[in-house]
Parts: structure tokens; C-alpha cells; sequence
């Protein structure tokens, strides 16, 4: 785990992943500095939800900011270096902000480039300025593309991304290779695979599709269901990323459960949790797709002493416990 009493940055406090992460840190007794600029990747309204549960946490400063604010992020670095005379600005910057996904990034690559790409270089430019030693990046399994034995390991190769989304994210990783290379920045590149759990993005199909098979709504199906993916639950990824705050000098981890899981089978247990049957609207699989994805974390157990707690029928449980919960504004939410 990180050291205590640190002071800790994290982009894109309002997602999915770093709105636990900025939890769990605060909890565990750190400074946290948090971030969001509430783009319109997808509905606000989850975005609202989780930055209303870190309001109630102590130890959380927030704001809402965009890392192509170059303006607006200096001035943070310099409110806070100025607060910590003789010291960095922060201990540490995790930059768990993106704009996520792989299908929107075929249509719209540009805006991929912008926040994963040179938001993460303006993220870098200031850690070396402002003396922050340490960088997470949040990186994708999406890097692994189509072709290789799984699972997936760390040092395959990487060189031919299906998407732009993860071209950008595979940019993102060597722009923090060149700063660990000319200015000493200590580098956790984590790849996560496929997250899932409560408050998840609607443009995944674990909140997508409980939402629309409770509702009794159809859920569009790419391919013949036979496709699997490293479903991994939002808990255990946040507890992953605060275990890579430790020093690794520059290393890739995969963070993911180890247990892939066939589409249909997801489209089953929220059938069975629900209670409700799936219509399903069938159509061919998308050319950016990949046909399965399964993490080898033996890396992340060995040097960052972590493993995946939650199974995917416990985490499917409380997605939907959680949905259960909120259905009154959750039945609207797009997932178109």
C-alpha cells in the first residue's frame, strides 16, 4: 500500500474507477485532490451521483477541471506547491482521467488524441516542473488487440492497435516511458481489463444490460454471444491503482480478474438476478472488437502484493442490487 499522509492527485475523480480510488484513499487517511471535467463521453447523471458520494468524504478537495486546461491545471499545481514550501506539489499524480471506448473512438479519433494523449502530456509537463515523483497512468487491455495467446501478458507486443481509443492509450504509455527515461518519474502503466460494478459506464454492457433487461427493454448483441471478457469488479481495479502508487522505477501491470467470462454468460446472470428474460436484438460482430480478453496478473501479485477479491457473480449481485436501489433515476439513464 502507498505510504501514509501522502498528497495525491487524481484525474478524472468523477469516473468510474477514480471516483473509488479518491474514496478509498481518503479512507485510508490520504490528502486527495480530485478532478472531473464532466464531459459528455456519456450520461452526467452517474457522473453527478459518484462526485455526490466523495462530498460526503473527508479528506477529498474536488474540481471541475479539464486536463486540456493548461491554464487551470498550473494554477492547482501552484496552489498546492505553494501550500507545501520545500515540497512537491503532490506526492503523487494519478491519471485515471480518458475518454473511454472503442467503437465512439472509430468515429470521433480526435477528441481520443486530445484527453488521452495530450492531457497526458500536459499531466507529465507538470509533474517534472512541479517535482511530483510518482505517475500512474490508466492504460487498457484494449492494447492487446486481436492474435495473441492468452492470456494476455505484459510484454507481448503491442504495436498494432484495432482502435484509435487504444493507439492513444498505447501513446500515453511511451510519453510516460520518456519522462521516467529523461526525468527520473517513477511510471505504474495499469492495463485495466474489462470493469465492472455499481455507478459503472452505460456504454458497457454489465449497467447496460441490467438496466435494459429489468426494464424489459431489448439489449443489441454484436456477434453470437461467444466473445469473452476479463470482467473485473470497480473495487478491486481502485484497490489495484493504489497499490501501484508504490516505487516500480517503469513498469506495465495488468490489473484484471484472471476469470474471462462469455457474453452470454453475463447476459445469464443478470437474467437470473433479475428475474427477467433478455430480448435480444442480434447483429454481426464490429471489426474493433476483440474476440475475448483474459489478463495474466501474476505480475501485479508479485511486485504490487495484489489480487482480485470480488467474483463476478458477487459483483453482478451488487450492480444490480445497486441499480435496485437508484431505479427511480437509473431506468433513465442512456445507454444508448
Amino acid at each position: 500500500m502507498a505510504e501514509s499522509s501522502q498528497k495525491i492527485l487524481v484525474t478524472g475523480a468523477a469516473g468510474f474507477i477514480g471516483s473509488r480510488v479518491c474514496a478509498l484513499l481518503a479512507q485510508a487517511g490520504h490528502e486527495v485532490v480530485g478532478f472531473d471535467s464532466f464531459n459528455d463521453a456519456y450520461d452526467p447523471r452517474l457522473k453527478e451521483w459518484r462526485w455526490a458520494q466523495l462530498e460526503k468524504e473527508r479528506g477529498i478537495e474536488l474540481a471541475r477541471l479539464d486536463l486540456l486546461d493548461i491554464a487551470g491545471l498550473t494554477a492547482l499545481f501552484e496552489k498546492h506547491a505553494g501550500a507545501r514550501p520545500g515540497r512537491a506539489a503532490f506526492d503523487a499524480v494519478m491519471n485515471l482521467a480518458a475518454r473511454a471506448g472503442v467503437r465512439p473512438s472509430v468515429q470521433n479519433p480526435g477528441i481520443y488524441v486530445e484527453a488521452n494523449v495530450t492531457g497526458s502530456l500536459n499531466l507529465l509537463e507538470l509533474c517534472r516542473k512541479f517535482g511530483t515523483k510518482k505517475f500512474v497512468l490508466a492504460s487498457s487491455s484494449s492494447l492487446y488487440g486481436a492474435g495473441h495467446p492468452t492470456p494476455y501478458r505484459e510484454d507481448l507486443n503491442t504495436d498494432r492497435p484495432l482502435s484509435p481509443y487504444a493507439a492513444t492509450k498505447k501513446a500515453a504509455e511511451l510519453m510516460a516511458y520518456t519522462y521516467h527515461y529523461l526525468h527520473g518519474l517513477d511510471v505504474s502503466a495499469l492495463r485495466y481489463f474489462t470493469v465492472f460494478g455499481p455507478a459503472g459506464r452505460p456504454d458497457m454492457a454489465p449497467l447496460r444490460f441490467v438496466q435494459r433487461i429489468r426494464e424489459g427493454r431489448p439489449i443489441t448483441v454484436f456477434g453470437d454471444g461467444s466473445q469473452s471478457r476479463d470482467f473485473t469488479y470497480v473495487d478491486d481495479i481502485a484497490r489495484g491503482s493504489i497499490a501501484a502508487l508504490r516505487p516500480v522505477g517503469c513498469e506495465i501491470f495488468n490489473l484484471g480478474s484472471d476469470q474471462p467470462v462469455k457474453l452470454s454468460a453475463l447476459i445469464g446472470a443478470i437474467e437470473r438476478l433479475t428475474g427477467r428474460q433478455a430480448v435480444q436484438d442480434q447483429r454481426p460482430g464490429h471489426p474493433a472488437d476483440v474476440p475475448a480478453t483474459w489478463a495474466d496478473i501474476s505480475k501485479a501479485r508479485r511486485v504490487l502484493g495484489w489480487s482480485p477479491q470480488i467474483g463476478f457473480e458477487e459483483g453482478m449481485r451488487q450492480l444490480v442490487e445497486w441499480y435496485e436501489a437508484n431505479r427511480a433515476w437509473a431506468t433513465d439513464i442512456d445507454t444508448d
